[in-house]
């Protein structure tokens, strides 16, 4: 008895289609610098764009967006998950200056719908475009019998460029800098094995409609994360940026950590932000302790930059400009290498 691949579990009529419906939304994605490979084994990047810097630097990351994705599965929304995949990928590249130029993603399935699939590609597309990155690639792979037809997971790899003599770090960060927080758009990417546990072990659900939340637990939990590449170099451009950093896994005081010299602390007020009120619901209903949220979550801030004291008033003045909350929320002294929340 003969047998296909089809039989087996993989549609490449359904990929084909899933690549036509999502085409349109990633051309908006496109840079002048992009070159159109007709195999579409490819993407190609006119690397001719960096003879306008002295001495380029490329730099790259990769990143997935992890469990949250069952939440996406679960509630059966699939294009915010996109968004998330940028935000952890090109958010990174901004940390030390440079400025995305492309990103490639990578999609695994049980069963490729179309529609699902040019969802999860659009809503990347449409992050790519608030970064200013090109989305010049792709992969999707199904794989049944691994996956269960309703189960997926994506990753993206980006790459971004900078002037070397530009180049954002610890190494540029004094004693006296000013640390400026950008306001998250919730929970972002990071957390979710946690916050699943939760709504396990609880009473809470995705169907829950918490007084102040103001809409489901579900909705507020996909949120999609707040891509700040373009926010980041626009206050490179403006002067007196040290460095940035990105508040993912291991929360806001562990990262900030990550872009200090050995040299330097970050004292962070606790009282100059109010916690948003997803964090302490999750918080109380999971019997959570404050040390654990810390290090867990991101509590509200997503993106943070240590600026020259001088400089923080036009990068707060900018940062209002761009629609992006911003406060100040500490400020480096003498130290050894740590961010402490007081």
């Amino acid at each position: 008895m003969s047998t296909s691949y089809e039989a087996a579990g993989v549609d490449i009529a359904a990929g084909e289609r899933a690549v036509e419906l999502m085409k349109a939304r990633v051309a908006k994605s496109r840079r002048p610098e992009v070159v159109d490979d007709a195999s579409g084994f490819a993407g190609l990047f006119d690397a001719s764009a960096f003879l306008r810097y002295r001495r380029p630097l490329l730099a790259t990351s990769t990143d997935g967006v992890g469990t949250k994705v069952d939440l996406a599965r679960r509630l059966g929304i699939y294009d915010t998950v996109g968004h998330d995949l940028v935000g952890m990928v090109l958010d990174d590249l901004a940390v030390c200056g440079a400025e995305p130029l492309f990103m490639t993603d990578y999609i695994a399935c049980g069963k490729v719908v179309p529609e699902r699939i040019a969802d999860i590609v659009g809503g990347i597309a449409d992050g790519c475009a608030i970064a200013g990155a090109a989305l010049v690639g792709g992969e999707t792979a199904e794989h049944p019998g691994l996956l269960a037809p309703d189960e997926f997971d994506i990753a993206g790899a980006g790459t971004g460029v900078v002037e070397a003599d530009e180049l954002l770090g610890p190494e540029r960060v004094r004693a006296g800098d000013a640390v400026i927080a950008m306001a998250s758009s919730g929970i972002h990417s990071n957390g979710y094995s946690l916050v699943r546990h939760i709504l396990a072990t609880t009473d809470l659900t995705l169907e829950s409609t918490p007084a102040e939340l103001g809409r489901t637990l579900g909705e507020e939990l996909l949120t999609p994360t707040r891509i700040y590449a373009q926010d980041c170099l626009a206050l490179k451009r403006s002067g007196g940026v040290r460095a940035f950093a990105h508040i993912t896994g291991g929360g806001l005081a562990a990262n900030l950590a990550r872009s200090l010299p050995a040299t330097v602390d970050a004292v962070l007020a606790r009282s100059s932000w109010t916690v948003p009120a997803l964090f302490t619901l999750l918080g109380e209903h999971g019997d959570v302790p404050q040390a654990e949220l810390d290090k867990t979550f991101n509590l509200g801030v997503g993106m943070a930059a240590i600026v020259a004291p001088e400089a923080a008033d036009e990068a707060l003045r900018i940062l209002a400009g761009r629609g992006v909350p911003a406060w100040v929320l500490g400020e480096t002294v003498e130290g050894t290498g740590k961010a402490v929340l007081r």
